[in-house]
């Protein structure tokens, strides 16, 4: 039992801080930098939007302001099967250089985009959601990095806005992911993409799927290429936290369940032998992760064995409990906690049993292809 806690809480803690240990001890020897420079190729901008009648004209207002050279920047909308008045907006917009690229019945995101991809005459495809704002200067930074011949493909950095201008756990999150994606570009690749805005050479999405996530895929594209995905601190994506809290756990559920689906699918990146170091980044930023509940449900059930004949166990079992329960009550209360040190728990514990519906539903033969986008 002392070894099952013990592997479980080591598991745990390498899938949250032992694999960004490795790579920051990498870093100090084997940093890779990326070459930026004046490299302004065509490029398309690709945004999916589907029933976004509400928030378009304030997203074709964001790209119209981009410093881009507009002779050298073909803007696409795709519309996947919108039944409001999305269209009949974006139409209006043709005279600015804004291409509707409609869509009669919905297909789901990835749909939109491999077809959207085929319209595309750009160098470099860059994919854009209708909810987030970018910096005028934006689009600029994230195409500057394809001056390195080694880049495949270019994710941005991640802010989300609280509507009290309070942290937020989401935000928190994303801080993280941000601070992992960075050390992740230092040493090698990222493994995954923002998929509210990221960059890709046009090789590389030339065999994009409808039914498997688009930004995972892309980095996977590019390491087969022989290339990386690397982050941009330059490149920023802004949106709001889920404006609908109960709605976030379907998203991160379905967010899980579609990965899964893409891991399973290149199981040929765990080959260290083919991928090297990729091998290792994959099993931990992806596999590793989403076994956390299994290590924290064996850390828990050994931890209660152990507590019968030991004192110092029975004292680890009452903060493991006063953990979970801080959590469980927290989420269950009809105005949740706004003090950070409570709000993690929270979102730790519900990060992890979204990640247990998406392996039950995986296992029980669900994909996820398209759903509706969260309120922000």
């Amino acid at each position: 039992m002392e070894l099952v806690f013990a592997a479980s809480i080591f598991w745990v803690f390498h899938a949250y801080f032992g694999y960004p240990l490795t790579l920051r001890l990498l870093s100090i020897r084997w940093r890779k930098t990326v070459t930026k420079g004046s490299f302004q190729p065509p490029v398309s901008l690709i945004i999916t939007a589907c029933n976004e009648e509400r928030r378009i004209r304030d997203k074709i207002g964001n790209t119209i302001a981009l410093d881009y050279p507009r002779e050298r920047l073909q803007v696409i909308v795709a519309s996947d099967g919108s039944t409001d008045g999305t269209d009949e907006i974006v139409r209006s917009y043709a005279h600015k250089g804004i291409a509707l690229l409609a869509f009669p019945e919905r297909r789901g995101k990835e749909s939109a985009q491999k077809d959207a991809v085929l319209h595309a005459t750009g160098e470099v495809i860059v994919f854009s959601d209708v909810a987030t704002r970018l910096d005028p200067h934006g689009l600029r930074e994230i195409i500057a990095n394809f001056t390195d011949p080694s880049v495949g493909c270019v994710s941005s950095v991640d802010r989300v806005i609280g509507r009290d201008s309070t942290p937020c756990s989401e935000g928190f999150y994303v801080k993280y992911e941000m601070w992992l994606r960075d050390l992740e570009s230092q040493v090698n690749s990222l493994v995954g993409l923002s998929g509210s805005f990221f960059a890709a050479r046009k090789e590389v999405c030339s065999d994009f799927s409808g039914d498997t996530q688009s930004d995972f895929r892309t980095v996977l594209n590019s390491i087969r290429l022989g290339l990386r995905g690397v982050s941009d601190p330059d490149a920023v994506g802004y949106y709001q936290d889920i404006s609908d809290g109960k709605r976030e756990f379907d998203r991160k559920v379905r967010t899980v369940l579609r990965g899964l689906t893409v891991f399973f699918r290149n199981l040929e990146f765990l080959n260290v032998f083919r991928y090297g170091f990729f091998s290792y980044q994959y099993f931990c930023h992806k596999l590793l992760r989403w076994l956390v509940p299994l290590f924290l449900f064996s850390a828990l059930a050994a931890n209660a064995a152990l507590s019968l004949n030991s004192g110092g166990y029975s004292v680890l079992l009452l903060l493991h409990l006063a953990f979970y329960g801080i959590a469980i009550g927290g989420g269950l209360a009809k105005s949740p906690p706004t003090h950070v040190a409570l709000k993690i728990p929270i979102y730790f514990v519900t990060v992890n049993t979204a990640i247990i519906v998406a392996w039950w539903q995986y296992v029980m033969g669900k994909r996820m292809v398209m759903w509706s986008p969260s309120e922000r």
